[in-house]
């Protein structure tokens, strides 16, 4: 059985709401009167209910949504997992991602690959996702590079899977085909259609394979009497586009 302990973040739940939290001793959650003194935390069981909270291991989601200090606005959970997925990522490959923004995708991409390369040129980017990895423990395979990835000296053939989140992929298409090896998945994220067209103008015969998506996440009010939709929703996020590097 596992136990918090001092210093870890834990999941709070109280009703619908989530907290992440760091346990010191002597600090407090405080919601609607109700109070969760970490002294009474630290020591219990992953899962342990005292009065009205419910404390938890946080997963990743959770981390990198109620976590992650952001600089710029984060690829969503929604997108990352499905990314990772589509690249078909394994243990033993190593990945290239530009550009690494906060790292959200970057700390999904760790959890699943034996390395992974990640450039950014805003310096002040970079720095956050550093701090973001440095303050949940994460990231121990990154490699990361404060650098415009058109600029960067990056081995051909070398990378299993590639995924890119620049404004201007098609700038940086041949060198990226270039660096990946034969067969090999890469993906990138837009925000707007007229990017898409561009990006799909752009791919010529380099990648194969190519499809779009989009995905779209509703999550439902688990309170048996008023069971319905949330009042929110993530909705349309970006656009995702998918292709495997082919040779002539």
């Amino acid at each position: 059985m596992s136990y918090f302990k001092e210093g870890e973040y834990a999941l709070i739940r109280f009703e619908e709401k989530k907290f992440l939290k760091k346990l010191l001793k002597g600090h407090a959650l405080n919601v609607r009167k109700e109070v969760l003194k970490f002294d009474e935390v630290i020591g219990k069981p992953y899962g342990a209910r005292i009065g009205k909270f419910e404390v938890f291991k946080p997963d990743l989601e959770e981390i990198i949504l109620l976590g992650f200090e952001r600089k710029t606005q984060i690829i969503y959970p929604k997108d990352a997992f499905y990314i990772a997925f589509k690249l078909g990522i394994r243990k033993t490959d190593k990945v290239l991602e530009f550009g690494t923004g906060s790292g959200a995708l970057c700390a999904v991409l760790s959890q699943l690959a034996g390395e992974v390369w990640t450039y950014e040129s805003v310096e002040e980017f970079y720095k956050t996702a550093l701090k973001n990895f440095r303050r949940f423990g994460l990231g121990a395979n990154v490699c990361s590079h404060n650098e415009d990835f058109g600029k960067a000296d990056v081995p051909e053939e070398f990378f299993d899977s590639a995924f890119v989140d620049v404004r201007e992929p098609w700038h940086y298409l041949e060198k990226v085909y270039k660096s990946l090896k034969n067969g090999a998945s890469v993906g990138f994220l837009l925000p707007t259609a007229n990017q898409v067209i561009k990006l799909l103008e752009s791919i010529g015969d380099m990648f194969g394979d190519v499809e779009v998506v989009e995905i779209l996440q509703r999550h439902y009010k688990t309170i048996s009497e008023r069971f319905r939709p949330e009042d929110q929703m993530v909705a349309h996020t970006a656009y995702l586009i998918f292709g495997k590097k082919v040779r002539g």
